[in-house]
This record gives C-alpha cells, structure tokens and sequence, in this order.
C-alpha cells in the first residue's frame, strides 16, 4: 500500500472505491455516466461551471456535449407541468430497498445532502445558481400547460411534456419527498409511463409527517370536468380511446394548475384542482383522471397503409417519413492499408521468437505481475518462460493418458482456466500450448455451478471436443468441490481432466526431447470465446499465420520496439489485452507490468502510479480506467506521464469514450501527458484489430472528430449536426486501416452491397491478420468470415473474401475510420436503428440524481407485436427512495424520447446487485433479458409506457351500418345462410309412460307417489364422511309437509300467494320446507344462509333477497334462526325488521286442515332469485306449469326412472341446481343421493367416492366441485384406485353452468380420472341462463351403455379465429393455428326447446356460424322478473322479445348470452342432423374495446399462462382502460415482474393495450357459488380501494 500511503485518499474518493465494486463493469462503460457532484451549497452551482485546472473534485470531466444536450432536453420538458399518477406498493415492498440497508462507509445518506438546483448546464453565467429553472413558481406552472396544449395543436408538435421536481431549498428527505410530481410526456405517439401504485401501509415521517396510507377511492372524490360546450349530463366518464386528433384538446383536458409548495401534500403526490376549481384529492381517482387525461393527448397522424396479419385485424405498417434523411453520397471505395513491411530480423512465429529470446537474453523480464497492495508479486524472465512452456508443452503430450493413448494430441483443444490475477501461469501454459500444438481455448473460472454465461461456455468446450483443462494452482483449490473433493461438473461442461500447469507439479523433459519449432502455417493458434447478444458463446478460430501477422501489424502501427516497457490494465484472455500484451510483447522482447482487476479496485490510481515507477512507454487501457483514475486523482505531485508515447484506448470505438480521453486529457496534460499519445482503437473477436490510431510526434494535426446528427444516423445516414443540438453524437475516430489489410463498410441487412460515404454499415475487413472461422459452425462462418462486398453494378470488389467486423461506422475524410456502434447493440424500432449503448449514455446523462450505478445499465429490445421494443434495466443505488427513482425514470424517458425520438417499452429498477455479472463485472445482457422475459427479473421498480411506443395497433372497429331485412331474408336464408335456429326433440311427439304427466302441479305428484310407492326413497343426505345423514321415502316427504303446511297456517298466519323464504343448509329440511309451502299456497323462495364465519359480508345479501322477495315470513332452523338474531347480525343488518322467523325443527303434530290446490297452472310456483356475474340481484318468476314441463324435459333428456338413482352436487338455491336438487325426484321418481359442496373443503373425495359407493350412473356437479376435485385429488388417484374407488359405471357427468364450458378443466378432469375408469365421454356440460334454467343438457350415450340410455352423439370442439370473434363472426380453423380459441358445444337442446340467434341491437335473425345473442322458446322458461332490484323497468324485453323481421309472431326469451350453432355431421338417436350450441360469454360480461367485443375469460386465459405465480386473474373495463388484476402465488417481490408479462401477453394476443395492472393476493377476485368471478363486484372493491393490493401499475 505504499503508494497509497503517502498520499491519503479524502474521505469521499474513499466512499467512492467503496462504490467501484458495484460499477465495476467491462460492458458498459463507465465513461458514458457522470459524477455525483459533491455536496456544495446552490450558490456554488456558477463556480461550478466555470473551467478549473486545479484538478479538485468539482471539476466536471467530460465532454459535455450529451450532458448539456440531456439537461437542455429536460429543460425544454420543465416550462410544462403535468401530473401523472406515481406506482403504489405495499410497504414490504419498499423495505428491501430502504436507506439503511447499505451506505458506503464514509457517506452519509443522499438525504443529508441538500437538493442541487438543476441549472442547465448550458447557462455559463455567474448567477446561474439562484431560482433556476429548479423550481417553477406556480404562476408559470399554470401558464405553461395551456400555453403548451395551444402549441401542440397549432403546430401539431409532439413534443413532451412534463413537470419537474419543485425542489424546495430545505434539505433533508422530507421536503423533497412530498415534492416529487410524475412527469409524463406525449412522444411521437402518445403519452408514456406506467405508473405504478405500491402498496404502501407507512411511509412515517418521510412523507411530512402524514403517515397515511395511500388509498384508492372513487366514490365522491371521482369529479370529472364539465365538458365546456354541453349542457347535458355529464357524469359518463371521458373515452379515452379516440385516437383522431382533431377535436379542440382544450375542451377534453382539466386545467392542472402547480400549486404553491405551501399546500399541504397527501402520499407523494400534491393536491390537484380539477377544472372547476375543486380540489381532489390525489389518491386513485385523481390518478386515474390523470391518466385518462394524458391517454387523450394528441395521437399519431393517421396511417394510410397496412399489412394483412392474415385476417381482418389490420396491424398499421410504419410509413417511411418522406422527409427522412437519405444517403446522397458517392458509392465509397475500399481503403488499403500501408504495405506490411515484414523486417528481416522479425521471427518466423512467435515459438521461434520465444526460443530467441529465452536463449539469447534469458535474464530480461518478459512479465512483472502485481500484489493487491500494488507492490511488484514476480517477474517472469524470457528464460523462465521458455523453459518452462517446454515443460507444460512436455507433460501435456506425455504426461496425460498412457503411452500407447495418449489424451491430448497435437491439434486437440485444451481450455485455459486462470485468475485475472495470474498472468504469469498464463502466458506459460499459453506458449506451453503453442509449443506442444494443441489450440488453448482461454475462459474465464468458473466460481458457482449456475454462474450467468457458464453454460454457454461449457457448450462450447463440449464442441471443441476439450476434454482437459489447465489451471494454476490456486485457482484448482478455489474451485468448488464436491463432498469428496473431486471438482464437480458444471452445468453445461464437458467432463474436464484439471492439470494444474505449476513447475512443481511437472516432470522434467529429457535431455533428448525438443519441441519442433515451426514457421507460422495455416493450422489453428488458439480459439477466443465470444458472447453473443442471444448469450451464446461462440469460438472464433485464429490461425498460427493470423496470429504473427496481426502482431507484425501492431507492431508496425504502434512503433512497437525491443524492450520497451508497457503497462497492461486489460484483461489478458482476450481481445487487445492478448493481441497487446501476451503475444505482439513477446515478438518484441517487451516489459509487461501488468495490474490485476483486484488492484484497481483498491487504487485506480495504480496504472498511472506503474507508468511513472516503470517509465513505461505504452499503457493499455479502457475509458473506466482513465475514468477511475479522474475519480481517485488529488493533486498527486509526483505524477509524470511524460515517457507515455502511446495510450492505447482499447474500447475507442464506443462512441462515448470519446468524454473520457478528453477528461483524462484536460486534467493530466499538465502532468506530462501529450494530446497525440492517446491512440484509441477498434477491434472485434472476429476481425482482431480494425483500426488503430498511429502515435504521431506531430502534435499540430489534430484527431478527427465527428459531430453527427441522432436522427440521421437512425436513419443510417450521416448527418453533420445541424441547427438542433440537442440529439448529436460527438465521435472520434479510431486511426486508419492496419497495415496489410482492406476496408470496406457494407449494408447491415441484405446482400453485402456497399455503402455511399455518407452511409452508416457494418465495417469489412480482408486480411490475413483476422479470424478464420466460427469453431464447428460453418454456416455461420460463411456469413462472417467469408464476404464478398459487391458494388452498385453487382460486381464483388474483390477476389478475396472479407470478414465481417461486428462495428458499424464510415470511413471519414483522410481515410479516418469512425465507429458509432456495434450490430449487437443495433435495436430497429419501426424502420429506425438505435444503438444500446448511446441509449445507455442517455439515460446516465440524466444527471441531477444520482440514483442507478453507472456501469450497471443493461439496454436490449424485445419482440412485441412484430416490432422490436426498448427495455431499460438499472441497478439502482440502496439510498435512492421510491419518490426518488420514480422521477429518474420518468426524466429518463423524456431524455430519450427527446434526444433519440424513440418511446421506451418498459424501464425497470432492481436493487443493487442483482443483474447478472459477466466474469469481469460488467452486465450479462442476454441474461438479463432472459430474466425479463420469464419474470424473474424481481424488479423494485417498473414504468412502461405501451402507449408511447406501440403505434402499429390495428385501427379501431367501425361498426357498419345492418343491412335492410327485406334484402336479406329469403324464406329461411339470411344472407345466403340457413337462418340459425335449432330444437330440441318435439315434446308432443315422444310417447312415454309418464305417469306424472297427468298432474299439473307438483304438489299432486308427490301425493300421487306418498300414495302409490309410498316407500320409495327418493332423497339420500350424505355426511363429509360419506355416510347417510338421513334420507327421505315419498311418504315421509308428504307428511313432513304437510306439517310445515300447517304451521305455516297456524303460527305464520299466512295466505296463499304470500312469499316465504327458505334459509337452509344444503339439505333434506329444505326439500321438505319447499313442499310444505306448495302444500300452503305459499310461494318459496330458497336463500343461501349467511355464513358463521363471516356474518358481515353474507347477511345482508340475505336480507336483501328477503326484502326484494317481499316474504312474509323467514322459515329456517333452530341454528341458523339464532344466528339470524344474533349480536353479530345487529352489527351487520338491523335485525329489527326481519320478518317472522318461524323455526321447523320442532313441528305441530297435526296436519293441516286441506291441501291447498292451485286454481291455474299459470300462478306462481316459486322465486328463484340470485346474483349475476355482473351484481344484479334478480328473481324468475316460476309458474307451475313451467316447472312441471322443466322436470319433464329433464326426465327425457336423462331417461330418469323411479329404478335410477342421480348423485347431485351441487348448490340447491337457485338455477338448474335447485331443480335438480328438490323437484326431480318427486317429478321423475329416482333417488338423488345429495351431497353438499361445502363438504367436499373437508373431504375433496366425497363426491367421487359417493359415485363409485353407489354405482351411480349419472352425476350432476359445478366447475368449482370439478376443480376442487382436479386440484385437490391429482395427486391421489393412486391411493384412491387402491380404497376400490371406480368410475367405470358412470355414464354421464354433467357440469352444471352458465357460462362458456371451460374447456380445459373438463379436459384436465378427464384425463385425471381415466385412470380410475371415468370414460372420456362421459364428461359434458349444461347451459342455463336467468330466463331459461336449462337449455342444453347432453346425456351422453357411452356405446357400450347404448342399450340402457340415450345415445347422444359426442360433444363437439371447434377452434374458432378470436380476431374474427371479435368482430362478431364465427371463423372456424385447424386446431394450433394461431388466434385459435376451443370452444365446446354447451350440450344437447333440452325436448320442446327452441333457439335461434339474433343480432342483440337490431333484434334480427342471424345466419350461421354468426355470433348474436341466444334468444330460447319453451314452455318452461321464466315467465318474468318479480323484480331487479334497484331498476324496476329493466329489461321487460327479457322474456318477451319478438324479432324485427322473419318469424315475427314467436314470443321469444333473451339469454343476455352471445353464442353461435352450428349443425354439425353427426346424427342423433333419432336419425337427425344434430345441432350444437356455442355459448361464448355473457353480453353483460362482454367488453367493448377499440370498436371490437372482447370477452374476459379469453384474456384472463392468455394472463393466467404468462408467469407460474399468477394463480387467478379477472379483468374488467374502466372508462375504456383495460384493468388486470392478477392474483400472486409466491413473494411479493415477484409481483412487478408481473407487470411487463401481462401488458406484453395482452398486446401479442388481444392487440389490447392494458391500462392498469393490479397485484393482489390469492383469493381476492371473488368467486360467486357457481364458480363464476364477480368482476364488476372485483371493480367496485377496486375503485373504492378495498383491494389491499399488492401493487398497482398505470401503464401511460
């Protein structure tokens, strides 16, 4: 440490290494960031920008042309102000990431420091550091919103907006915290920014004292503005969905005025006022009004043009800009390089040059290596090192396998595996290598079994064929071992024999043994890995020939000489540290010093230190190092740069080096340092060295310099920069060709055409002194290595191939080479190329706040609807706050939209630390983006703007004008299709036996059975273990209610026609109460009883029903009446104003005086009432004809006998459940075994068991018991097969629903229990609706059971186009083609039932395979609403609808259900076509987005596929925005991985941009008892904030 001890480092360049471990990154360099400024007060801000030489901290080292251009940008963002609503989180999530979980030692927490005023570093004047453009007053907040939208409309400017940061001059966290205001910005397309809201339970203190919990409440905060113009109602929320823009912005947008910094601030973000001057508060409502307000900003101009993505879904094709630069320049010619002037004393290879020196002057150093503490650890001699390649080379062919066979033969590939610290064991095993003729393939140590990239490397041992790795001794024990020391084999490798290559270890050549010495040839030197932008690794091929003529070259271009010193900072692996420091040094009998990783670390002073001690006359160096040593650098007075001819800049090509030579150059001219020595180069694995800058002793001619235009050069073309100085890219340039060599630069994509010279395009090289071959790869080779550049006419410009370098760039006036990027950072964004690492650059220029670390950028595109998209991903530092990050990432945005006029798709902040490393630090790309694309990224923080950057959506939907009827109809033909209707079997056709047929009332059938088979049982109760309760003969139903009957008289006093309500469990008492009714003239009305556990929620919807119903009295049993009384009830309803409760578990013993007799088969049976998926609480009105021809289509259709016996499970309170729960039996006479649901929590094999206990033939049950049984018993069925469980008998299993079948939990059910015999067909499903309880019911005919039953064909799946289904058509295609939707038919149409499909606005009939609404006629629909509650004059149309044209005179039911028919080949029973039914979703459920009809479950499908811990979602509209709300499985901090999945699934496969994404925890989408998600209940708890959601992200 010596040389760090006589010269303390101040505290904050120590606080700074402690940093260095974190930016310590060889991808992206840390030249392109800035630096903190140190804590000064604002006045100094002016000294600030004034040029210092003193070489202290505050001087700003950089060119600072991005910067200035970024901050101008910015500024131009600050005159306008808008609010955009800020992420919530909960507060677990933001502990990861608090303040105190990681301060650098020496450093006080950012918040200590007091904010610095954001002066423009353009204003060089004295008093740049008063007001600034830091803090807007509100009167020029308020101004510059209009004044900004006027603007944009008289100029059509797309220009961004934003707000800034009003910094407050007070210090500390607090001030500033509440102060942070989102800024969003409309960029070419639209507004940006996904916000996310996180939950947060306490932000304490740091958000001035208000520890409120941020909320979510619609409610009375909801205030729209009044539209300026009409007078009408104007409570409908705004569409957000238009995309023209020629209607006056002002009218639409509310007036955010900034308001003074006195207002009190809620959470994170100020009080707003809305147009009218009322303030909201700025919780969900205002944010969503925000966002509904920057949705409706000005759009792109319409597109004219599109292509076809095979169907009518139009996605727009981006239109070249006619005004976009292009090349106008003369088609460019190749540039040669100076002849290679081969001197006569130069070696024949470098073994020879090594033998040379080894033996003519063994003494002199070849390699001083360096400790950590900087002091000299060993200097290899050239003697040392020829003797002991001789051994290595030795013991390699000699010394592995036997004599007879041998393991390692000259040509084999062997790998190098050592420390960035050994450079010494290296280079011996290197020449050992080149001596023996075996290929070194040099990678990095491989620290875990799972290191990022480590796979890939072993993929490519694997197919070199390595099978031996050579390391030193040291690192062979810092491996990881296996529990018996053996070193285990990593993912992806080959199985590896280690050889440690230490002389100890090694036995003696005899005397007699020589290695044979050759000229260099044409076979392969070595083999240097190379990582791809996919991750892969590829290893391109060097020959012996290559390898000396690239080292000539070098030594010709830098001048290179016999024993000069040269200090190696770069890693000697690869690329310039290898060609520089290992191979062209010892060519030339050099002195390399070479400084490990771990030295700079500590002092990255230690280079500049070495080349003083050593007078070194080259150094090779990276801009980090020179960036580091102006970090570290004090007034260190016995620096001397003076003996440096050359400084070679080994990452010159990245365009943003060019910041750090010229800092490096203005602080150490003084210190000796002379402008020409710095030489910047470029190279690439595959072309070696393509340019270097000579060292000249001239220093009158001046480097070249480039400032290009951004935009020309996304189009490709360079444009010296004009007026605008905002998007430039300063370059310099890379020196000329090598020595030897030719140039060229081609066309990116396409044919390898030349460029014109003012064309950007991949550089070629043709040499000798490049690779030859991607190793075991030729097709790839040929595409690289093997190019022939044509010219404009067609004609190759040369009879030699050329190889392709990887770096785009021209060649410049003088033959000057410049290079602007590289074609693995090439991202093409609608027709534009951008280049990662200037997005990179962008992003750090963003400076004010430092929140991300400066090397741990990651940049790369992903595929979202045919086009490429920007993603963002930055460490961000343990101090930075929510607020914080949440503002940098929103300037960010700005900052690149402004300089590269690209949106950004998604910019995502993790913690530090976390992105995958490459084995020197740097960021693993291809890693990280394969975490961002499973999920598993676990980010802190995440924006994405879709708006913005999504422009090729398809156009919205107009909806065409319906064809006149008389032009359409042709007798049944609608528009050249059979009309679509169909029947179920003619009810008056079919003789049977019915003996029940005679009754017209229920009441009478079961008399009739009490009398004739009074015996019979008819209902079985089962207990959760599967025992019989109790059960039920006929004469036991009859006489139970008869006494209900009479109690109903007696104590309830009541008439016939009154209403009773029903509050039972699931059970035999209900049966029994519903009969007793019947017997009493009384109309039943069945509710669920409230649920003990959770009274508050359950009871009132009780009370509701029993109120709507208008009961008279409540009947129950003894529990439940209690419970109706309870002390937990009065807290949820006013239990005062119940009516009578009578209980019947103690009945009079009497029976009542007559039976009640109905005078007309049309009054009312019973109510049947229930909630619909959308929340509407409604009760059918039965009559009891209707329920006496229900049960007899069901006795057909399922051919139920007195002799059968149903197992139904199944929640008997409204529906097709009810009836098959209490009136089948008694209509048909078979025996229902009933198990109830809630049984199958404690015992999920009730059911199945039950089935298989009582060889039932025909189950009834609901999806929720389908998948409680799917889920709960997957895993089970080989116990269950061994307690005797079998399903072999069961002929048909019929799902209960109203819905669409789920298609993959019937699948999934079957295939499960296959195995314990459940034949595949004998699955099916029903559909009911509110006006129809049943339309479809398929009794399956299994063919062997084809004598017993019915012999129904099989269900039908047909795959539907889901781009034509939301145009309202039916398209059907194969099964896997894409957009395919399964859907499968509903069940066979019950007996007397007909349907017909019909337009639901127009009330026409459609065609087939035409989506409409399913209107039904049958004697057993409902005969109306008693009432809706809440809207009494809703839908009267229901039951009684008529068509607009066609069969006029049929009085029709609307199901309120889009389906289609479709008649399909098969036949029935009876010999005809059959006709299936379709049921696609609920009209009411149905969403209408863009112009089309989308349906949620198809949605919530493509959600629930994207991420393993998405367990559930359910997705609903909100003033045209699209919410998801997902259900997380796992950690919370999985949950923001979510939302770049969901918004990108919804728009890959539903071209639906997702407006809000919502993280909750599993079991807040509430499920409904027949399983179906009660969406418009999940939206209300939503809006009014009861969610407790996890996250919840606004994509802007």
């Amino acid at each position: 440490m010596a040389d760090r001890d006589a010269l303390p480092l101040p505290l904050e360049v120590r606080a700074r290494l402690a940093e260095l471990e974190l930016e310590l990154s060889e991808g992206m360099e840390a030249s392109m960031a800035h630096e903190r400024r140190p804590p000064m007060a604002p006045s100094a801000a002016s000294r600030y920008h004034r040029r210092r030489s003193s070489g202290t901290r505050d001087e700003r080292y950089r060119s600072d042309v991005h910067t200035e251009a970024v901050q101008a940008a910015l500024a131009k963002h600050k005159e306008r102000k808008m609010a955009v609503p800020m992420p919530s989180k909960r507060r677990s999530l933001v502990v990861q990431t608090s303040m105190d979980a990681y301060t650098p030692p020496g450093l006080s927490p950012l918040s200590s420091l007091p904010p610095l005023t954001d002066t423009s570093s353009g204003s060089e004047e004295e008093g740049g550091g008063g007001q600034g453009e830091g803090t807007p007053t509100s009167s020029q907040g308020s101004v510059s919103m209009e004044h900004w939208i006027s603007r944009a409309i008289h100029q059509g400017s797309t220009t961004s907006s934003s707000s800034s940061s009003t910094q407050s001059g007070g210090s500390g966290a607090a001030s500033r915290l509440a102060d942070v205001l989102a800024q969003t910005h409309v960029g070419k397309s639209g507004p940006i920014g996904h916000l996310s809201l996180k939950r947060k339970t306490l932000l304490g203190v740091a958000e001035n004292g208000h520890s409120l919990r941020r909320s979510c409440e619609f409610g009375s905060d909801l205030l729209w503005p009044p539209p300026l113009e009409s007078d009408e109602n104007h409570s409908a929320p705004p569409d957000v969905t238009t995309y023209t823009s020629d209607q006056p912005t002002q009218v639409e947008r509310p007036h955010v005025s900034t308001v003074p910094r006195t207002t009190p601030k809620y959470g994170n973000a100020e009080l707003m006022e809305t147009g009218d001057g009322v303030p909201v508060s700025s919780r969900v409502s205002a944010k969503i009004q925000q966002l509904v307000n920057t949705l409706k900003m000005p759009r792109r101009p319409p597109l004219r043009e599109f292509f076809v993505d095979d169907f009518e879904e139009l996605l727009e094709v981006q239109q070249p800009d006619p005004n976009q630069p292009k090349a106008e320049g003369a088609p460019m010619l190749t540039m040669r390089g100076d002849q290679l002037g081969v001197v006569t004393n130069w070696p024949p290879s470098l073994e020879a040059a090594l033998q040379r020196w080894g033996t003519i002057s063994p003494k002199a150093p070849c390699l001083t290596t360096m400790d950590t503490n900087g002091k000299p650890l060993y200097v290899l001699t050239y003697g040392k090192l020829w003797t002991r390649s001789i051994k290595v080379a030795y013991n390699i062919l000699h010394k592995l396998g036997t004599k007879q066979e041998p393991m390692v033969r000259p040509g084999d590939r062997v790998a190098l595996v050592f420390p960035n610290n050994d450079p010494a064991a290296f280079m011996v095993a290197f020449y050992g290598c080149l001596l023996a003729e075996v290929v070194p393939v040099p990678i990095e140590v491989p620290l875990t079994r799972k290191d990022a990239g480590s796979q890939q490397i072993g993929f490519l041992l694997g197919s070199c064929g390595v099978t031996v790795a050579l390391t030193s001794d040291a690192c062979h024990k810092g491996l990881p071992k296996g529990p018996t020391g053996e070193i285990p084999q990593f993912k992806g490798w080959p199985k590896l024999l280690w050889f440690v290559t230490e002389s100890k270890h090694l036995s003696k050549p005899p005397r007699d043994w020589f290695p044979h010495i050759k000229d260099a040839n044409n076979d392969t030197a070595y083999i240097e890995y190379k990582t791809c932008k996919d991750g892969s690794v590829l290893g391109v091929t060097v020959m012996r020939i290559a390898m000396l003529t690239h080292c000539q070259a070098l030594t010709q271009s830098c001048g290179y000489t016999e024993a000069e010193t040269i200090v190696n900072v770069l890693d000697f692996k690869k690329d310039v540290g290898l060609w520089h420091g290992i191979l062209t040094s010892v060519m030339n009998m050099m002195h390399v010093i070479s400084i490990p990783y771990s030295l700079m670390k500590v002092n990255p002073l230690s280079w500049i230190q070495k080349v003083c001690q050593y007078k070194a006359k080259v150094a090779c160096v990276k801009s980090r190092d020179m960036h580091w040593a102006l970090v570290a650098h004090r007034d260190q007075r016995d620096i001397n740069l003076t003996s440096l001819r050359m400084l070679v800049v080994a990452d010159g090509s990245n365009p943003w080096s060019i910041s750090s030579c010229d800092a490096f150059l203005n602080v150490f001219q003084s210190k000796g340092l002379r402008p020409e020595v710095i030489c910047p180069c470029a190279s690439s694995p595959e072309a070696l060295t393509v340019a270097i800058r000579r060292p000249t002793d001239d220093s009158s001619q001046p480097p070249g310099r480039g400032v290009l235009s951004m935009n020309g050069l996304s189009h490709g073309v360079i444009r010296v920069d004009s007026e605008e100085r905002l998007s430039v890219l300063t370059v310099q340039d890379v020196g000329t060709v090598m020595p030897g060599a030719m140039m060229c630069v081609v066309k990116p994509e396409g044919v390898p055409q030349l460029c014109r010279t003012d064309e950007i395009g991949e550089i070629c090289v043709c040499s000798i002194a490049t690779g030859t071959s991607y190793y075991g790869l030729s097709g790839m080779t040929k595409n690289q290595f093997e190019v022939f550049p044509m010219t404009g006419a067609g004609a190759p410009v040369s009879e030699y191939p050329f190889t392709r370098t990887g770096l785009l760039g021209f060649i410049g006036p003088g033959g000057l080479v410049f290079i602007a990027g590289k074609m693995d950072g090439l991202m093409v964004v609608s027709g534009r190329r951008h280049n990662a690492d200037d997005i990179v650059a962008t992003a750090l220029a963003v400076e004010p706040m430092k929140f991300v670390y400066r090397g741990r950028i990651a940049v790369f595109s992903v595929t979202v609807l045919h086009d490429e998209r920007i993603v963002v991903v930055a460490e961000q530092r343990p101090d930075s706050t929510e607020e914080d990050s949440f503002q940098w990432m929103s300037r960010v945005l700005q900052a690149i939209d402004s300089i590269h006029g690209v949106g950004v798709f998604c910019l995502a902040l993790v913690p530090a630390n976390t992105l995958p490393k490459t084995p020197l630090g740097g960021i693993h790309l291809s890693e990280t983006k394969q975490l961002f694309l499973e999920g598993s990224l676990h980010p802190c923080n995440v924006l994405m703007c879709p708006h913005t950057c999504v422009t090729n959506l398809p156009k919205p939907r107009q909806k065409q004008p319906e064809i006149g009827p008389a032009s359409v109809m042709v007798g049944n033909l609608v528009s050249g299709k059979r009309i679509a209707q169909a029947s179920g079997r003619d009810l008056g056709q079919i003789e049977d036996n019915d003996q029940a047929r005679k009754f017209l009332f229920l009441s009478e059938v079961l008399q009739w059975r009490a009398q004739t088979t009074p015996d019979h049982v008819l209902f079985t109760l089962l207990s959760s273990r599967g025992a019989i309760l109790s059960s039920l003969t006929c004469v036991q139903l009859h006489k139970r209610a008869e006494k209900i009957a009479a109690m109903l008289m007696e104590r309830g006093h009541l008439q016939d026609g009154d209403h009773v309500a029903l509050v039972y469990p699931p059970g035999i008492d209900l049966i029994a109460a519903f009969y007793g009714c019947l017997y009493a003239g009384c109309v039943p009305i069945t509710v669920r009883p409230p649920h003990p556990q959770n009274i508050a929620t359950t009871l009132p919807t009780v009370k509701m029903i029993v109120e709507v119903s208008r009961s008279s009295c409540v009947m129950t049993s003894q529990v439940i009446s209690k419970l109706l009384k309870s002390k937990e009830a009065s807290a949820a309803v006013d239990v005062r104003t119940w009516p009578p409760v009578l209980d019947t578990d103690d009945l009079p013993k009497k029976k009542p005086p007559q039976l009640y007799k109905p005078s007309n088969p049309d009054t009312l049976a019973y109510l049947d009432f229930s909630v619909s998926t959308t929340g509407m609480l409604a009760g059918v009105k039965m009559s009891h004809s209707a329920t006496s021809a229900f049960c007899r289509s069901i006795k057909l259709q399922c051919e139920l006998y007195p002799s059968r016996e149903v197992a139904i499970c199944l929640d008997p309170y409204c529906g097709l459940g009810f009836v098959l729960w209490c009136l089948c039996s008694v209509y048909s006479g078979h025996q229902s075994i009933l198990i109830p649901p809630s049984e199958l929590e404690v015992n999920p094999a009730l059911w199945l068991l039950a089935v298989s206990q009582f060889r039932v033939r025909d189950t009834f049950c609901s999806y929720s018991v389908m998948e409680l049984c799917t889920k709960g018993l997957g895993l089970q069925t080989e116990s269950l097969k061994a307690r005797g469980l079998d399903l072999s008998r069961v002929r048909t299993c019929v799902v209960v629903a109203e819905e669409r079948p789920r298609i993959a939990l019937t699948q999934s059910f079957s295939k499960l229990f296959k195995d314990l015999g459940l034949h595949p067909r004998a699955v099916s499903t029903s559909f009911g609706c509110r006006v129809n309880l049943a339309i479809c019911l398929q009794p399956h005919g299994l063919g062997k059971l084809a004598d017993q039953g019915t012999s129904g064909p099989d269900p039908t799946t047909v795959f539907v186009d889901m781009r034509a289904l939301r145009h309202d058509r039916v398209r059907l295609v194969e099964r896997g083609s894409p957009h395919s939707l399964p859907l499968m038919e509903s069940g066979k149409i019950l007996p007397g039932v007909r349907i017909i499909i019909a337009n639901p606005e127009t009330k026409g009939p459609l065609g087939d395979s035409h989506l409409g609404e399913i209107w039904v006629h049958s004697a057993h629909n409902g005969s109306g609403y008693f009432t809706v509650y809440g809207d009494e004059a809703l839908q009267s149309d229901h039951f009684t609808s008529r068509l607009s044209f066609g069969d006029t005179a049929t009085v029709w039911a609307r199901t309120g259900y889009l389906g289609f028919l479709r008649r399909t080949e098969l036949t029935d029973a009876s010999g005809e076509r059959h006709d299936a039914l379709y049921v696609v979703g609920a009209l009411d459920e149905a969403m209408e987005l863009r112009g089309m009809r989308y349906h949620p479950i198809d949605i919530e499908t493509s959600v629930i596929r994207t991420h393993k811990s998405i367990t559930e979602c359910a997705v609903f509209p909100w003033t045209n925005l699209l919410v998801v709300v997902v259900e997380l499985e796992g950690s919370e901090q999985e949950a923001l991985d979510l939302v770049p999945l969901v918004t990108h699934a919804v728009l890959e496969e539903h071209y639906l941009i997702v407006g809000v994404v919502v993280v909750v925890d599993i079991g807040v989408i509430p499920i409904n008892s027949r399983g179906e998600k009660q969406r418009m209940h999940l939206r209300d708890g939503f809006l009014a904030d009861q969610l407790d959601p996890i996250y919840v992200a606004y994509n802007m």
